[in-house]
């Protein structure tokens, strides 16, 4: 069993001037903290023993990442820990019971960092933590401040000389969110005492940045952790940072550009990977997203990235976007007949509606759901991982990709707009109808594709890039509640159709199934008017200067 909470703490260090010349750099003393902000006393818990093992794979993936998987005994709290980055100074923490091998749930929660490589000991610590709480005047806990003395020891590959340091975390106590103003008045009075943040995100980059510099002092000469290697060597690197500093830096290129936007796309898809299967909230629609925009990415950018080698990863990317879609789909069908069905007066809601709303909503959730896990599970998948992991390390590129970057860019998303134009003219030309909707859809398509052209062109174009896409967007938006509304008489038409079989009134669906005839045509009005703002020719003007 698994439980999860958020981890909120900063962490600090000694000063070089306090920290002492080598060994353990024991701090000058835990300041006052009695008045730093609501803390009216401080409450000593004692001292904890902690012993800690860290896992990662050979090739560090997760530290990359900054994510810290241990097994810990010791203290209140022993057990397998995984810590996942979630914003500044907040990471959230999931918590197992002890055993020999790591919880199967938290291999999965990895799954899209580990792939294939096995999980290794990387190193061990050993902690001796005093602790201390902040309490305010009403006696309850704010947050918990540790001064911990840390020996640590890298495992792989081969066992170190130990590192020693000692470190203090501010951490919140649970369910005071965010509390800045606290961890802020407590900084203050940290730095006062000649402590400053930490240079180091965990424990566990501490311990390899500190057990391989001194590893390295040994090999370059110099006598151990603490002692200095030969003389010259630093003066030689100074020279080597001055001269790569004095160093002209040569334009933005296209490749910069799309490479850059392409690798930020990977990043939101491995890390959205845990959240997704975390059920969290709107997390299948951020990673569906993500897959669309690299979609995008190859397509409008066929100048810079040849698209014999991403039009098959274009089409496995395809692929997870539909099985993401069955349930972001699902999330969004509710959500809309939800919202239509709260605005209507309670005396036009004949029948069990909610329930059975409910229910064809839930009966579609579990199998969508299995459908979502299954593709994340699979070979497939990790392939396709794998397959854009090596797209960027060695990318195909084209003639354009070298050249500068604004000039290549702005001629893409002006490729992609003259083919939205294209669709639009013909949706507007489409009598309503079955042919209309279609032609909308195919629309709205092209709009996205504009729009995700554009924001990958803004490091290039700038605030003309930003305008585009927000315009884009506008035409999305409108485009896009078409087609939801399409979809959702679809669904009202099915709840009808189960009503009645079941000799309930489909009186309340039927309703709902006219306002979202009336909701179209709205829309389809909407847009002769936008598009002609949208297509001004000013507007082009704009993204070619």
């Amino acid at each position: 069993m698994v439980d999860t909470k958020q981890e909120i703490e900063r962490k600090y260090e000694a000063t070089a001037e306090e920290a002492g010349p080598s060994g353990r750099p024991d701090l000058p003393g835990l300041p006052e903290l009695t008045g730093a902000g609501p803390v009216a006393t401080v409450v000593s818990r004692g001292v904890a023993t902690l012993d800690a093992t860290y896992y990662d794979t050979p090739g560090r993936r997760l530290l990359a990442d900054g994510i810290t998987l241990r097994r810990r005994t010791g203290g209140d709290d022993e057990g397998w820990h995984l810590k996942l980055p979630v914003g500044p100074d907040t990471r959230e923490e999931l918590r197992a019971p002890l055993g020999d091998e790591v919880p199967a749930e938290m291999a999965t929660l990895l799954r899209s960092r580990v792939r294939h490589d096995p999980l290794r000991p990387l190193a061990h610590l050993h902690t001796e933590r005093d602790r201390k709480d902040l309490v305010d005047a009403d006696g309850t806990v704010l947050a918990e401040v540790s001064v911990d003395r840390v020996t640590a020891r890298r495992l792989a590959p081969g066992e170190s000389e130990p590192a020693r340091w000692t470190e203090v975390e501010v951490e919140l106590a649970e369910g005071r969110g965010h509390d800045q103003r606290l961890l802020d008045a407590v900084e203050v009075r940290l730095r006062d005492g000649g402590l400053h943040r930490a240079d180091t995100p965990s424990k566990l980059a501490k311990a390899l940045a500190e057990t391989e510099r001194a590893a390295g002092a040994v090999e370059s000469g110099g006598g151990g952790p603490g002692k200095p290697a030969k003389p010259g060597k630093p003066a030689k690197t100074a020279r080597q940072v001055a001269r790569v500093a004095s160093e002209p830096r040569r334009p933005l290129r296209a490749d910069d550009v799309v490479l850059d936007y392409i690798r930020r796309q990977i990043d939101a898809l491995v890390r959205l990977d845990p959240a997704v299967r975390g059920d969290v909230p709107d997390a299948v629609h951020r990673m569906r997203v993500a897959t669309r925009r690299l979609r995008s990415a190859f397509r409008s950018y066929r100048k810079v990235l040849d698209r014999s080698v991403t039009d098959p990863i274009g089409d496995e990317l395809k692929w997870l976007a539909g099985e993401l879609g069955v349930e972001r789909d699902r999330e969004v069908l509710t959500e809309r007949l939800q919202g239509r069905l709260a605005e209507l007066p309670e005396e036009l809601r004949r029948g069990p509606v909610r329930e059975r709303l409910h229910h064809w909503s839930h009966g579609r959730r579990d199998g969508a759901r299995a459908t979502v896990l299954g593709a994340l599970d699979s070979e497939r998948y990790l392939t396709l991982l794998d397959t854009l992991d090596a797209l960027v390390a060695d990318p195909p590129l084209r003639r354009d990709a070298t050249k500068p970057a604004a000039p290549v860019v702005a001629k893409a998303v002006l490729r992609d707009y003259e083919r939205l134009a294209g669709r639009m003219a013909t949706a507007l030309e489409t009598p309503p109808g079955p042919d209309r909707d279609i032609a909308i859809h195919q629309a709205r398509k092209a709009a996205k594709r504009v729009r995700y052209a554009a924001e990958t062109a803004r490091p290039a174009l700038g605030k003309s890039a930003k305008r585009f896409a927000r315009r884009m967007r506008a035409v999305q938006d409108v485009l896009g509640d078409h087609q939801d509304s399409v979809v959702a008489r679809e669904a009202l038409r099915q709840l009808a159709t189960q009503a009645h079989v079941a000799g309930e009134s489909d009186f309340t669906f039927g309703l709902l199934y006219g306002r979202e005839e009336e909701r179209a045509a709205a829309r389809e009005r909407e847009l002769p008017d936008l598009w002609a703002e949208t297509a001004r020719k000013k507007h082009r003007a704009d993204l070619e200067s």
